[in-house]
């Protein structure tokens, strides 16, 4: 696979003081709780201090063998409460639940949020006993926070806690469960059903949702419901899993949420790298802009500062196409394990930053982490901190627990999956006032840039101008308003500097088409053509 030193195109700035302030030391350290076993890609909750942990898995990352690969003897059947205060641990089996519940409870890669005292859990992906087979679950499951971990502590009867729905717009793993106003937004992910083969034989079926699925639920009384589904489809954009979803407030003051990176793109099996926003208005994507040091679901927490008005985020850890060495940033598209704790910075005016932090993770660790937030501190309704309403020097913003941890970086693609395993450390997370000396900024904006005319355009062909920055491999997507891919292909013979060409959009035979051209496999330009009769 691809190493490359990067040299000129994405080189970093040593001081990143002139255009984002954030004036604190990230500190980890380690919390010995006995009893909590290593877990990854679990979902979980949070109530009074004490955390319940619902799911996951217990081995490493999975195998590249399909006969290997998902065992459900390493299924987390068990649920966690956690009392991180004390380290003390309770736990009690999913298998005395019904039948469809403890199949999706013990699930990876599930995609839940917590709305007061319930936990929405969708989706997930395992092998079931009543399928025979591994599938991702088409469920919709609500879980009663405080009286579960009430029951598990005491050790009485779970079975009353537990309320579940079925529908096919839930069949979806690796994907992100938000909420914005009164709306629950599942954005991303794909469905997979059989076992992983990763020379696409055919023991397994998948299939992007390329999509947000809005709806409302309705868990009063003995029931659960949804209503007023919408979706939104876009195969370019939203063709993502296994992402991180950043909640945001935005520099006008909404709240909403950041698409950060995620897999695959369509053409090649590597990373996005660019951003997408997600407001109640619709979606935003920052083709910008791109994100390098983090590509994978880990650890994250959204921080925002009102009085400069600019949104932190931290990511912790996990897998990245790229990485520092040395003090060079290299690109490896074998897509290792990282050590990299970094953050990304929104300014007030929109502008968007990376950042590397002298700190890193203890190991090569993090992926299929979550941060726990500390939920004493002062947040908004979507998680995000508020940092500047806290006036101590030092505090603790939450925990980070489990994740993948690996001794190599390549355990993957070496087909070594057993140096591998789930982490069981807590790390408590704490911020330190203190002025950095200098942190290593990159430089994520896109460099390539499109002109198209004429647009309104009467005809099917028109002319596209590129200004390219160097020569490199060129792909193209037309898409239309509805979010279809209607035809794709590479472009060839286009140089470095400013050359055009004229390109047919017939086969998108409708008055608004989408046309995207992806650049060096990592930079995207989107552009909107307008048929006019």
């Amino acid at each position: 696979m691809k190493k490359y030193l990067i040299v000129l195109l994405l080189m970093f700035l040593q001081s990143s003081i002139a255009q984002t302030t954030f004036d604190y030391d990230v500190v980890l350290t380690p919390v010995t709780v006995s009893g909590l076993p290593g877990l990854h890609s679990y979902a979980f909750a949070q109530h009074n201090g004490k955390w319940l942990i619902i799911g996951g898995r217990k081995d490493g990352v999975h195998a590249r063998q399909p006969f290997n690969a998902f065992p459900g003897a390493q299924n987390n059947t068990d649920m966690y409460v956690v009392d991180i205060a004390t380290q003390q641990v309770w736990s009690a089996s999913v298998n005395s639940l019904p039948t469809g519940i403890k199949e999706q409870l013990q699930s990876t890669n599930m995609n839940f949020y917590q709305d007061g005292d319930a936990l929405f859990i969708i989706g997930g992906y395992a092998y079931s006993t009543t399928a025979a087979d591994h599938k991702t679950f088409n469920n919709l499951t609500s879980v009663d926070v405080p009286n579960l971990i009430n029951a598990i502590i005491a050790g009485t009867s779970i079975g009353a806690y537990f309320k579940q729905i079925a529908n096919d717009v839930f069949a979806i793993t690796g994907g992100q469960l938000a909420k914005i106003g009164t709306t629950f937004y599942l954005v991303g992910g794909h469905r997979f059903d059989g076992r992983y083969n990763p020379m696409n034989n055919p023991t397994f079926t998948q299939t992007y949702s390329n999509s947000i699925r809005k709806f409302t639920i309705d868990n009063s009384g003995a029931g659960l419901s949804y209503a007023n589904y919408e979706e939104i489809t876009d195969a370019v954009h939203l063709h993502r899993r296994d992402y991180n979803l950043v909640p945001q407030v935005f520099p006008d003051g909404e709240l909403g949420y950041t698409i950060s990176s995620g897999v695959f793109q369509i053409a090649v099996d590597l990373p996005f790298l660019y951003p997408v926003d997600i407001k109640a208005g619709g979606y935003f994507p920052q083709t910008s802009f791109n994100q390098y040091l983090s590509n994978y679901h880990s650890g994250k927490v959204g921080l925002y500062d009102a009085t400069l008005n600019q949104m932190h985020n931290l990511f912790f850890g996990g897998i990245s196409q790229y990485y520092y060495q040395a003090g060079s940033l290299i690109q490896d598209d074998t897509v290792p394990f990282v050590k990299t704790i970094s953050r990304t910075t929104r300014t007030a005016t929109g502008d968007l930053y990376e950042y590397q932090l002298p700190v890193e993770m203890p190991n090569l660790k993090g992926a299929g982490a979550e941060f726990i937030p500390n939920e004493n501190l002062a947040h908004y309704s979507n998680e995000v901190i508020q940092l500047s309403n806290i006036t101590a020097n030092e505090f603790v913003i939450g925990h980070l627990f489990g994740g993948i941890q690996s001794s190599s970086v390549s355990a993957f693609t070496d087909n070594q999956t057993g140096l591998t395993s789930a982490d069981p450390t807590v790390y408590e997370v704490k911020l330190i006032k203190n002025t950095p000396l200098s942190v290593q900024q990159i430089d994520g904006k896109n460099p390539f840039s499109v002109i198209i005319s004429p647009n309104p355009t009467p005809s099917d062909t028109i002319r596209v101008d590129f200004t390219m920055p160097y020569e490199t491999k060129v792909n193209y997507i037309i898409s239309t308003i509805d979010g279809k891919i209607v035809e794709e292909g590479d472009i060839e013979g286009i140089r470095a500097g400013k050359s055009g060409m004229n390109f047919d959009i017939s086969s998108a035979n409708t008055t608004f088409v989408i046309i995207t051209f992806v650049f060096d496999d990592k930079f995207y330009v989107t552009e909107k053509v307008i048929r006019k009769n």
